[in-house]
């Protein structure tokens, strides 16, 4: 019994040095990570040439565009508003019934003459001391206030023609011969043709590069030929909604030609070259939450530098702050590289 129990005794002092000796091992072996053998890809940053060209959405609007009203309310006699034709400036467009105001300016007129008349008889006896001169005053007022009421009932007759404010083509008419119409009333639209607004926005980082006088091409659906418009002006103000800037260009739209407003135009501006631009691959920046950065190779070791980007192209983007030439970064592996990590290129571009 007791040789058994000496034998259990030595067996259980075997097991707990060997456990012992087990816990011992794992705690000298250092902890190794899966990131500390990433072979990754790198880039030498360096100048390159930079053609600054920013593609937009834009609208094509007319150079002017009006819906037509008329001033006065009554009966519409005549007509004259040619569909998809051009009128001239002051072109007669629509005529409402006004033989009322007619009959008032003619009654005037008789009153008129007659008051310029008793004016000139008490003229001439006024200064022969045969009236007195608070008489000839009020002949001469009355005179004046009948000039004065022609004048109106000219304006209330002249209201009741409309005519064309400027140079353009008709739309579609909305009355006809007959209407009774009112100032509410829309009778058509009216828009010029020779000129065309062409409306669109940039990003805010691109809005110093925006001058009046610059040329931008654009295509519209349908039409395979690269028209052109010049810059005319911006909002001057940044759109706090979209962070965008308002530019309008102009455009010669020739006779015959097939662009019509409301139309949509790709546009296409050119901000001019850079010759030394520093561009990296789109890929090698990582998004954070208030900034955008690269890993660049310090000594063998990946340091984590904040960037600020400025024109993208195909693959490639401008970096205008925080990355000098002669740089290298990376542009593979970079979601698994840490601050400090030891960098590991298999190949370097």
């Amino acid at each position: 019994m007791k040789k058994t129990l000496c034998l259990l005794h030595a067996v259980a002092a075997l097991f707990f040095t060997a456990c012992s000796g087990d816990k011992t091992n794992g705690a000298d072996k250092p902890a190794r990570s899966s990131y500390d053998n990433i072979t990754i890809e790198g880039f030498i940053v360096k100048p390159a040439t930079l053609t600054a060209t920013v593609t937009a959405a834009g609208t094509l609007l007319p150079m002017e565009e009006t819906e037509l009203h008329t001033e006065a309310t009554g009966r519409v006699v005549a007509i004259n508003l040619p569909e998809g034709k051009t009128v001239n400036k002051g072109d007669l467009l629509i005529k409402i019934f006004d033989q009322d105001l007619q009959t008032q300016l003619r009654t005037l007129e008789t009153r008129l003459k007659q008051a310029e008349i008793t004016e000139q008889r008490l003229g001439d006896l006024l200064k022969v001391k045969g009236v007195s001169q608070q008489e000839y005053d009020l002949a001469a007022l009355e005179v004046q206030t009948l000039k004065n009421e022609m004048e109106l009932v000219r304006i209330n007759i002249g209201k009741t023609e409309l005519r064309a404010p400027y140079a353009g083509v008709i739309g579609l008419r909305r009355i006809s011969p007959g209407a009774y119409v009112t100032p509410a009333s829309p009778v058509a639209t009216i828009r010029s043709s020779g000129t065309l607004k062409l409306d669109f926005s940039v990003p805010e980082k691109y809005g110093h590069l925006v001058r009046p006088g610059q040329t931008v091409t654009f295509t519209v659906e349908g039409d395979a030929r690269t028209h052109t418009a010049v810059l005319q002006a911006t909002e001057q103000s940044i759109a706090a909604e979209t962070r965008n800037l308002q530019v309008r260009a102009l455009v010669q739209n020739k006779a015959g030609g097939n662009l019509l407003p409301g139309g949509f135009a790709e546009v296409s501006l050119d901000l001019g070259k850079q010759s030394k631009a520093l561009m990296i691959p789109t890929q090698s920046i990582v998004p954070q939450a208030r900034e955008k950065i690269v890993f660049v190779n310090r000594g063998g070791v990946a340091v984590p530098t904040p960037v600020k980007t400025g024109v993208r192209q195909s693959g490639m983007v401008e970096i205008t702050e925080g990355l000098a030439e002669g740089d290298t970064i990376a542009t593979t592996g970079i979601l698994f590289l840490r601050p400090k990590a030891a960098m590991k290129f298999s190949k370097v571009e």
